[in-house]
């Protein structure tokens, strides 16, 4: 065991002790049953759906039990800080809804653990004067070598046993390679003896039992290297018992972790939390599943989302729909208020279907009003197609218009998905945005013999009357259908076939493409009046000539 002198001479002589952090850090006040939940993201790349998904588990759990939920930023890996994270998890943050319901103005803070260091550093110093931890000196090429030997035996690898070579190092030792001036690193003095087995209750998973840790790993990294930072394994320790976290909600992949982090809240002297633990978003590839991926896969990332311009309410329904299925039956209103229960929660992944996305987007802007989707798009585009904001701001009018067309109904269209497919949708109802179609040759009259396309064209703007009397507008379709030798109706059709050279339909859809440039569109009455008649009669005359 190492003197008090010698561990005081590692660090800081200013640094609090941890009595005078426990004081410092409050227990919270919390009513029976409440829970205390954090998002704990690394800045290292974009924030994966996975994590959002997480959050937002998280923070369902804290707000329907009265207690609290925040985000912590564990960016102690400063070599692999992303400078650019901190704007993206914002913007992340703010459109799924799951920012943190606390700020450093609170007691509990600073919510970043690189500004946490001196906290660590206390709690590692407290460690060693109890002899739970130890100064390890060994180098990268011993661990490597000793990696090789556990390898060739096939035993776990890690630092323990007579691996673990500094764990009984004399005073005498450690104050030699201190003065020769060896980097080091401190490690948790795990326990010695048989491996034993650790068993805890996961709210999701119920009753967990595995090896118990005998690996001592690193607690605090190299010293060479400043600021003196921890690893993962301590700072969860100590952060989620200073900020008084009750239940730790995170993915699947921390499971074999879990026996550590009991044994260094043993040692530190903390209560044990509660662990609940998420199984990973999957896909299908093939006919296997895996992972969502980030290296594979756009979807993985939030960013895809909010670019591609899904509805953040579609986005939180299907997540909560995941964890459980119980939500997913629900209407949208109800499901984004429900309570998710972690013991509804699977064990195994859930699978990301985005064609069920794209349906559930539909849906939810189909709900929406004129004034909504406006509103929504035009966000949506400030930040990702400025060109389009200025064509909807050029005449809002003609916006709403165009929005409006089989929208405020009993049973709206549902063709939106994506405010990105906005262009694809409705460009045509935009002159900026708008081709006319001038060839009557164009494929898309179906192969309509181009001289009769023309004298539709021509004949329907010749005697073109707009209304609010949808009959008399199509009344409108079949005189010129009639005048050009069609079927003015399937009635007619059906009653003398030799009568006439086709049915009503490439007659109107004469009228279509060259009013809307596709042969499947939208209500014609509707769109007609959306358009107004100056750029009805442009469009039919760019055609018929």
């Amino acid at each position: 065991m190492l003197s008090r002198a010698l561990i005081d001479s590692l660090f800081d002589a200013d640094l609090p002790t941890v009595e005078q952090l426990a004081a410092q850090y409050p227990p919270r006040a919390l009513a029976p049953g409440a829970k205390v939940t954090r998002f704990a993201p690394s800045p290292t790349g974009f924030v994966h759906i996975g994590g959002v998904y997480v959050a937002t588990i998280a923070r369902d759990v804290a707000h329907h039990t009265g207690g609290s939920y925040f985000v912590r930023i564990e960016d102690t890996d400063l070599a692999r800080v992303v400078e650019s994270s901190g704007e993206q998890f914002a913007r992340a943050f703010s459109y799924f809804d799951v920012a943190s319901d606390e700020s450093d103005a609170d007691p509990w803070g600073p919510y970043e653990q690189s500004k946490r260091a001196r906290i660590y550093e206390s709690h590692v110093r407290q460690l060693l004067y109890d002899d739970r931890a130890f100064i390890c000196f060994a180098t990268k090429e011993e661990l490597a070598a000793s990696t090789l030997e556990q390898q060739a035996e096939k035993i776990p690898p890690g630092y323990y046993g007579r691996w673990a070579t500094w764990r009984d190092a004399t005073e005498d030792q450690v104050v030699a390679a201190l003065e020769a001036g060896k980097p080091y690193v401190v490690r948790f003095r795990a326990p010695e003896g048989p491996r034993g087995r650790a068993a805890y209750d996961d709210l999701i998973r119920g009753r967990i039992e595995q090896d118990d840790n005998i690996n001592c790993v690193v607690i605090l990294k190299t010293s060479d290297q400043p600021p003196r930072l921890p690893t993962y394994h301590l700072a969860h320790a100590v952060d989620d018992h200073l900020m008084g976290v009750t239940t730790v909600i995170r993915g699947d992949e921390w499971i074999p972790s879990v026996p550590v982090h009991h044994q260094l809240f043993d040692a530190l002297g903390f209560p044990h939390v509660e662990y609940a633990h998420i199984a990973p978003l999957m896909k299908t590839e093939g006919g296997s599943k895996r992972k969502l991926s980030k290296r594979k896969d756009p979807e993985a990332s939030v960013d895809f989302f909010i670019e591609a311009g899904y509805p953040a309410d579609a986005v939180k329904y299907y997540l909560r729909g995941l964890a459980n299925s119980r939500i997913a039956e629900l209407p949208i209103a109800e499901a984004l208020v429900a309570p998710i229960h972690l013991a509804e929660c699977g064990v195994a992944g859930p699978l990301v279907d985005m064609a069920k996305l794209e349906n559930i987007s539909r849906d939810v802007i189909g709900d929406l009003t004129t004034a909504e989707v406006l509103d929504a798009v035009r966000t949506w585009a400030a930040a990702h197609d400025p060109e389009l904001l200025a064509v909807l701001d050029s005449d809002p009018d003609l916006a709403r218009r165009a929005i409006g067309v089989e929208r405020d109904v009993p049973e709206p269209r549902k063709d939106l998905g994506r405010w990105s497919t906005f262009r694809e949708i409705y460009a045509f109802f935009f002159p900026a945005l708008f081709a006319p179609v001038t060839d009557p040759a164009d494929e898309r009259f179906a192969g309509l013999d181009p001289e009769t396309v023309r004298s539709v064209a021509t004949a329907f703007a010749d005697a073109y009357t707009s209304g609010t009397d949808r009959d008399v507008w199509f009344d409108q379709v079949r005189t010129v259908a009639r005048d050009h030798g069609y079927a003015p109706g399937p009635a007619e059709w059906k009653a003398d076939q030799a009568a006439y050279k086709g049915q009503l339909r490439p007659i109107a859809n004469v009228i279509r493409v060259a009013l809307t440039g596709s042969s499947k569109s939208p209500d014609l009455f509707e769109v007609s009046n959306a358009l107004g008649d100056d750029e009805v009669l442009r469009r039919l005359r760019a055609v018929g000539g």
